[in-house]
């Protein structure tokens, strides 16, 4: 391996995952001419249906596995919860970024909450519960109103649970399984945002702006840029991500997901070592997408400009939409500024992420505001 050297087009590189991450990363990188391979289970995978080839194998093949150590020049991954055998193996051969240690922290919440208190990244209170008295000692420690979550996968609010109450908190526990999880204070806030942070290997660091999300039953709805923030806040984000990504030692484009208090203060809540949902915005809006600067950095360039060259906001779609069949898609292109993107996934479902639209506009507010008039009309409302 000649990690010092970048790898050049014309070199083939590997995506652990098939969905839309995978799929958006695979396009930017046939388009910069590289040769992709998708390892994927799922003979449907979104990315392996873009790919110059789709392993259909799992994330454990052996057989699969030395395939792309063999074959590609570098592997990334577009989930945190890729087996770190998987990556442990992959890195003995080729290039792996990020790196299984920078991914660690990150699929279990205990770990990654230990980690902002041990790099002194700000956090709000939690505890974790691995017992009926773990969670009585945790309430008294972190109060409530509280979130109980499991310390292991879930997302778009998926394994968690509100506690308001000790009895709730217990009713939460038993749902949960018994298995080991955290409280989280729920924490009073005026605003949620993300950055996307872009390290190379070199240590060069390139944050994008901070975006605003909404959150709509756990899963982001919109995000919008610029965020309704001052200029300070908006600095104090990007170094706060930036701390982050440094004290990982990581490399390539992670997802810091933020909370703002009522009294500006600045908490870290979770981290996505891929690009972030709420990056998507970069497709239309940026000088450079963040599935370019995943391809720049897994092949040892550094970071492109994270310039905003238009106010933007990005509409989630979900399978929700598809109730009465196909929405009605020429809405969208009748739209000046209006950007769709759909993933390629054949079956609809509540809760699932089809694509996403980028409604550029010449301020913010409109662009939000567009955004989610347009989906309102597609949604039938």
């Amino acid at each position: 391996m000649a990690a010092d050297r970048p790898i050049m087009p014309g070199a083939t590189l590997g995506m652990l995952g098939g969905g839309q991450l995978g799929r958006m990363f695979t396009v930017a990188a046939r388009t910069m001419g590289y040769r992709v391979l998708v390892l994927d289970p799922d003979p449907n995978s979104p990315a392996g249906a873009m790919a110059d080839e789709h392993v259909h194998a799992g994330y454990l093949d052996s057989a699969a596995l030395d395939r792309l150590a063999t074959e590609c020049a570098a592997v990334s991954t577009e989930f945190e919860n890729v087996p770190a055998d998987a990556l442990a193996r992959l890195a003995r051969h080729c290039i792996v970024r990020p790196a299984g240690d920078a991914v660690a922290p990150t699929q279990n919440r205990l770990r990654e909450k230990a980690f902002f208190d041990r790099h002194g990244l700000p956090t709000g209170p939690w505890a974790s519960v691995s017992s009926p008295a773990d969670l009585k000692s945790a309430l008294a420690a972190v109060g409530t109103p509280a979130l109980l979550k499991h310390s292991t996968g879930g997302y778009d609010g998926k394994g968690q649970a509100p506690v308001d109450t000790p009895d709730a908190a217990a009713e939460a526990f038993d749902a949960l399984g018994e298995a080991e999880s955290i409280l989280e204070r729920r924490v009073t806030l005026a605003r949620e945002l993300s950055v996307i942070v872009c390290r190379a290997a070199d240590g060069a660091v390139a944050c994008y702006p901070p975006g605003e999300n909404v959150h709509v039953d756990g899963i982001l709805s919109t995000t919008m840029l610029p965020a309704a923030v001052d200029p300070a806040m908006a600095e104090r984000a990007r170094a706060v991500a930036a701390a982050t990504a440094e004290a990982l030692g990581y490399v390539g484009v992670l997802g810091v997901e933020l909370f703002v208090t009522d009294d500006d203060e600045i908490l870290v809540n979770e981290l996505a070592p891929r690009p972030h949902n709420s990056g998507h915005y970069t497709l239309d809006a940026s000088a450079t997408t963040q599935f370019e600067q995943q391809v720049r950095l897994l092949c040892g360039f550094g970071p492109g400009a994270t310039d905003l060259l238009s106010p933007v906001a990005m509409v989630n779609l979900l399978g929700d939409l598809w109730r009465d069949g196909d929405p009605d898609w020429s809405r969208v292109f009748a739209m000046p500024g209006a950007n769709l993107h759909l993933y390629g996934k054949r079956e609809p479902r509540p809760g699932r992420k089809m694509g996403h639209i980028n409604v550029l506009a010449t301020d913010a507010t409109a662009a939000l505001e567009r955004a989610r008039t347009l989906h309102g009309a597609l949604a039938g409302d």
